[in-house]
Order: structure tokens, then C-alpha cells, then sequence
């Protein structure tokens, strides 16, 4: 399944059970590709993080890694502004 910024016009309440709905597909063996800025989501449901900028991939990670480990500044800069909004 693909899902492009899937919470990103809905109240909190509304998001959240959207994005709990997601979490009960990521434990079946359904494949998700999921665009999002929603990175404790990623964080507890991804195998693979892929940080973009200008259509180009600039790094990709374990979930682990998202704050801990990015070796990237303009994946630090991606996520610094994303946790800021």
C-alpha cells in the first residue's frame, strides 16, 4: 500500500486513528510505503527510513537510528524542521 501524507489534513483525534489503523497493517506482512512527517510513526512501525530532499534520497536508516545516528546535515536540517512544526 502506498499512503502520501495520510494524517496530514486531519484534526489530532482523527490522525491518530488513522495512524493506529496503520500500525495494525504494519504487523501483517502487507508492504507500506508511507510518505510522512509524522516521525514517532515512522519510528515505532518502519523497517527502513528514507530521508528525501529534492526528489533525491539523502540518506536512509534503521528506525533506531532517526535520532541517534543520522550521518547526513541536510537529514539533521529535514528532521530538526520537521520536529520544530
Amino acid at each position: 500500500m502506498l499512503f502520501d501524507e495520510p494524517t496530514s489534513a486531519l484534526g489530532h483525534d482523527r490522525a491518530g486513528d488513522v495512524l493506529d489503523d496503520m500500525k495494525g497493517l504494519a504487523v501483517t506482512s502487507i508492504t507500506m510505503i508511507v510518505v510522512t512527517h509524522e516521525i514517532g510513526f515512522a519510528r515505532q512501525v518502519a523497517d527502513r527510513v528514507i530521508f528525501t530532499d529534492g526528489c533525491e534520497i539523502v540518506e536512509t536508516v534503521t528506525p533506531e537510528e532517526i535520532f541517534t545516528s543520522l550521518r547526513e546535515a541536510r537529514s539533521q536540517n529535514l528532521l530538526s524542521a520537521d520536529l520544530i512544526h
